[in-house]
């Protein structure tokens, strides 16, 4: 089922976010400030008083910089928006996109991976990573022609154990030549989009169960 997003209600709230914890900023720093100042009238020499306009100065300036990173903030989100973001990026669900990546969840007991090697290989290895960092599989193969290839895995680790469904593994690939040169070799997933959303400012598409940044998307098709 293809799910529908808003973008505008989205960004909205992501707005609303942004403002409601910079005032939250700011009204901390006005209290930090107030509590720091009063305790200095309250301590200061009073044959040299503090001038009350350098306080309301001092009130100014903080007030400003608050301000600035605020805006610094929203500039930032909006950018984001803009420049490939959520509003423009929402017209590729319910189509198919190609996107490099080196990432694939298991699901019904499996991952599989696409990726291109740039020319013939004497010799490439493969390396299955969990998000720990861990090589749970590995493989070598000798003689790889160059091209489009597919690497299919049962979730099964190096050990013999079964892998959970929703794990998120990343695929290292290496590949040689005769010579000992490295050939470089492209990851990337095909699917239909399901979802866009924002994540720490970038904008991601949903293709199954993996998240990746519109900016990997380097090929789209219509399903119709």
């Amino acid at each position: 089922m293809t799910s529908t997003i808003d973008p505008t209600a989205a960004a909205s709230n992501s707005v609303a976010d942004k403002l409601d914890s910079s005032r939250s900023r700011l009204a901390d720093s006005e209290q930090t400030f107030l509590s720091l100042l009063t305790t200095q009238l309250k301590n200061q020499d009073p044959l040299s008083p503090l001038d009350s306009n350098q306080f309301t100065a001092q009130i100014v300036q903080m007030t400003g910089v608050e301000q600035q990173l605020m805006t610094n903030d929203l500039l930032k989100l909006l950018v984001g928006m803009s420049d490939g973001g959520l509003a423009s990026s929402v017209n590729l669900i319910g189509k198919a996109v190609t996107a490099q990546t080196d990432q694939a969840v298991i699901a019904d007991g499996a991952a599989s991976w696409a990726y291109n090697l740039d020319r013939n290989a004497s010799s490439v290895t493969y390396e299955i990573v969990n998000g720990q960092g861990t090589t749970v599989w590995s493989r070598a193969d000798a003689a790889v022609t160059g091209g489009e290839h597919s690497l299919d895995w049962d979730g099964v680790t190096t050990a013999g154990q079964q892998l959970p469904d929703g794990g998120t593994y990343t695929l290292k690939i290496t590949a040689t030549g005769s010579g000992g040169e490295t050939i470089t070799a492209t990851p990337h997933a095909s699917g239909v989009v399901t979802g866009v959303e924002t994540i720490d400012g970038q904008t991601v598409v949903s293709i199954g169960k993996l998240k990746i940044p519109v900016s990997s998307v380097t090929g789209v098709q219509s399903t119709s």
